[in-house]
């Protein structure tokens, strides 16, 4: 029996928008650039679950502060010029037909309709640029062919908490969606619980997540999204489309049951990264699955001068360190860390560069802290941001469970977050 030909599939990774809930990681940088794990971007997740599921024809729509997005993607994802593969930034832009910015989901695809279709792929799968999962996209595309669907959306059980920050589908006994209602509020959710029973016909789990989420992962057969894009209207995919559609076409649930964060706050952000350097991650970077890409910087190994004891933690390369103790933490490329430090339960993203000697002298000069963290330095619950300088002698706690703006940091959902190219004086004391 000769089988069909496997199905041309074009992938269409969002940027998202303005990152307000990321702010001030988003201060100078789009979503998907915000730096993961010490090494990688966040857009490096989506853009290797597609390599790794044989996918390389890949657009990235990007409309916020995408400058150092376009420089990492330019750098890091290159195929030969025998190969069909791609990564290519598409930036939003001014048209003959719109002269408005990406007005949702739905309209960033919209207006980028002309490239998907001279991609002539059968199939368009839209992916989200800030979320932690790894997934074999193949299985998502077999299950779309056999079932014969118009859309298909990955969907995953989660708890009540949860919900309300989702879309959330009600689906029948062979996983078609039924109801669609994108983020509800607490008082909405009464009736949208998907029973044990209907879980079992896909071999999950459930139990104390009774509703099943949108992952912001869709599937489209190509002709179905540009009929569902022509509505100028329907501007997002959960508000408008998946809504209007249930009963016009055949939308199928994919069920999921893996690992997957939705990297939408500074607090989510917070606990995805140290949750990487926990003894049993939930997600692993050398996991067998799929090797998750970055662009290779050529760094030197890291190097100790003097006591270093780590606990739940990561350490990248090229980093310099005098004396430390660390726990719960994440130590960034390029991080130079100065005599009797410690860090506790802190992101810290390294530097773009290394300082000369003459740079040293400067700072010098100028009476300002090298690049990295001084000595007798304590940080805790924090996010230190890139080419950040650090005096000696400073404690930096969140002085408050809630928010606040300072001269040289912020404080969002308890987290103290150091701006990027921050300068922190000697003897500086927060939060003591």
């Amino acid at each position: 029996m000769v089988r069909a030909p496997a199905p041309r599939t074009l992938c269409v990774i969002l940027g998202g928008g303005a990152g307000t809930r990321l702010y001030p990681l988003t201060a100078e940088r789009a979503k998907p650039a915000v730096p993961l794990g010490g090494k990688y971007r966040l857009i490096d997740v989506p853009i290797s679950n597609c390599l790794n599921s044989g996918l390389n024809q890949i657009y990235v729509l990007t409309q916020f502060q995408s400058e150092s997005l376009h420089r990492h993607v330019k750098a890091t994802y290159l195929f030969d010029h025998f190969s069909n593969g791609f990564v290519e930034i598409l930036a939003a832009q001014q048209r003959i037909e719109s002269n408005k910015w990406y007005q949702g989901t739905a309209d960033a695809v919209r207006q980028n309709r002309l490239h998907l279709r001279d991609a002539s792929a059968d199939m368009v799968l839209v992916l989200s640029g800030d979320q932690l999962y790894r997934m074999d996209f193949r299985r998502l595309i077999e299950n779309h062919r056999e079932t014969d669907a118009d859309v298909s959306i990955a969907v995953l059980p989660v708890p009540p908490l949860s919900a309300p920050e989702l879309g959330i589908l009600k689906v029948d006994e062979k996983g078609r969606v039924r109801e669609f209602i994108e983020k509800p509020r607490i008082d909405q959710l009464e009736g949208w619980e998907t029973e044990q029973e209907l879980f079992n016909n896909f071999d999950v789990n459930a139990e104390g997540r009774p509703y099943l989420a949108s992952m912001g992962i869709y599937l489209f057969s190509t002709n179905v999204l540009f009929e569902e894009l022509a509505n100028q209207d329907y501007t997002d995919f959960g508000k408008h489309i998946f809504p209007k559609a249930i009963g016009r076409r055949k939308i199928q649930a994919f069920v999921f049951d893996g690992y997957w964060e939705d990297i939408g706050t500074v607090r989510s952000f917070h606990v995805a990264n140290l949750e990487l350097a926990s003894p049993k991650p939930s997600f692993k970077f050398e996991a067998e699955e799929g090797t998750i890409y970055t662009r290779p910087r050529m760094l030197p190994p890291t190097t100790a001068r003097g006591r270093v004891v780590t606990t739940a933690s990561l350490v990248t390369e090229g980093c310099l360190i005098g004396s430390l103790d660390m726990e719960y933490s994440v130590l960034g490329i390029r991080s130079v860390v100065g005599e009797n430090v410690r860090l506790s339960r802190t992101l810290v993203m390294g530097n773009d560069s290394y300082e000369k000697a003459a740079d040293i002298r400067r700072n010098r000069r100028f009476r300002r802290p090298n690049l990295g963290i001084g000595d007798n330095v304590v940080i805790e619950n924090a996010i230190v941001d890139k080419d950040v300088r650090i005096g000696s002698n400073v404690v930096l706690r969140p002085p408050t469970i809630g928010s606040m703006d300072g001269e040289f940091f912020a404080v969002r959902d308890g987290v103290l977050c150091v701006y990027k190219g921050a300068v922190v004086p000697d003897g500086t004391r927060i939060g003591v």
